[in-house]
């Protein structure tokens, strides 16, 4: 019972830090940016165009005209930082590269030189790759990350004299795939449980109930030494090519072959039928059940004392080989064959 306890306890667990660890740590916002080029009061073309959210970001749509740092250096580590922002304009959005300082610090700039938001394109050399920033300290300003190449194609517009209005819009929130599939890997992860719940609960009863087994041992053996023997004759009708077969063996009867004469008047070779009684205690053909129906047979067991128990059970008990058992009980019920016969 403790080792199904802690079964249920470990995929309990499992099941917990994954769902916390895929919920907290990996899920992010997408940002849409939908973005207009102007000349002088006329808008040229609008594109559409996505990022993400940094964490602590408010998730609110702003607009703005989109600036960057004046000078040669782009990346605003420094509170000496200036934007050269459009007369008249109230509302714009810092545009900003990626290095050189925290993104914390990047945003705090903005925000003081009054920003509505901030756009952080990434590392030249990384393409359209992007992540969810960090921006601690500085959660009341909206903040987003583009990869490379937008940002350097925006940079290189504004420069040129190309007007950039940009509306940052919230998009979807996306989870890590296996939060979206968490349903189905918690059914396969309990079927899994179960099943290695009911093997090892009938494992310990087997574990437990050696003396059971022992006995029921005991009694197909018994059982056993009770049906009729014989040894088949040239002139019986189940010799021959027109005889028939051993439906274990599946090998004609030939004469002198000892053939073992079931209850239910099923016959079978002596050797082919005695381990399987011993494993399935039922006949090959009918299915009957030595030790429910046999005439004549006591199905009670003896109690394990005496001579007989304490000279058999060791060997039944702690042979951890099956084949090796049933040949070891074979060998008894020869001697035993061997015996009557000396007896008579």
């Amino acid at each position: 019972m403790n080792l199904i306890t802690a079964f249920f306890f470990l995929h309990f667990g499992i099941y917990f830090s994954v769902t916390t660890h895929s919920l907290g740590a990996d899920a992010f916002w997408v940002a849409n940016l939908n973005i207009s080029f102007w000349i002088g009061n006329q808008t040229v073309w609008e594109i559409e165009e996505n990022g993400v959210f940094a964490r602590g970001s408010p998730l609110k749509k702003v607009s703005g005209v989109v600036v960057p740092p004046e000078g040669l250096y782009q990346n605003a580590c420094t509170s000496v930082t200036t934007f050269n922002k459009p007369v008249n304009i109230d509302s714009w959005i810092a545009l900003i590269m990626r290095g050189q300082c925290s993104f914390t610090k990047k945003i705090s700039v903005a925000a003081e030189k009054g920003a509505v938001g901030v756009i952080i394109y990434n590392y030249p050399g990384t393409g359209n790759s992007v992540f969810p920033m960090f921006n601690l300290g500085v959660e009341d300003i909206v903040a987003v990350m583009i990869g490379n190449l937008k940002g350097m194609d925006l940079l290189y517009l504004i420069q040129h004299g190309i007007q950039v209005m940009v509306t940052i819009d919230v998009g979807k929130h996306y989870y890590p795939w296996l939060t979206h599939y968490m349903g189905t890997v918690f059914v396969f992860a309990s079927v899994a449980v179960a099943y290695c719940t009911f093997y090892c609960a009938r494992r310990l009863r087997t574990v437990r109930n050696p003396t059971q087994r022992c006995r029921e041992l005991l009694a197909i053996k018994k059982a056993i030494n009770h049906l009729e023997l014989r040894t088949l004759k040239e002139d019986d009708k189940e010799v021959g090519l027109n005889g028939e077969s051993c439906a274990v063996c599946l090998e004609l009867y030939k004469p002198k072959d000892v053939a073992r004469v079931l209850h239910c008047k099923h016959l079978f070779h002596k050797t082919c039928v005695d381990p399987w009684l011993l494993k399935h205690q039922t006949c090959p053909v009918c299915k009957w059940d030595m030790l429910g129906t046999a005439e004549g047979v006591t199905t009670e067991t003896e109690p394990l004392v005496g001579t007989q128990i304490s000279s058999e059970a060791p060997s039944i008990i702690s042979s951890p080989n099956e084949e090796a058992y049933e040949a070891h009980v074979h060998a008894d019920m020869q001697k035993g064959q061997k015996t009557q016969s000396v007896g008579r």
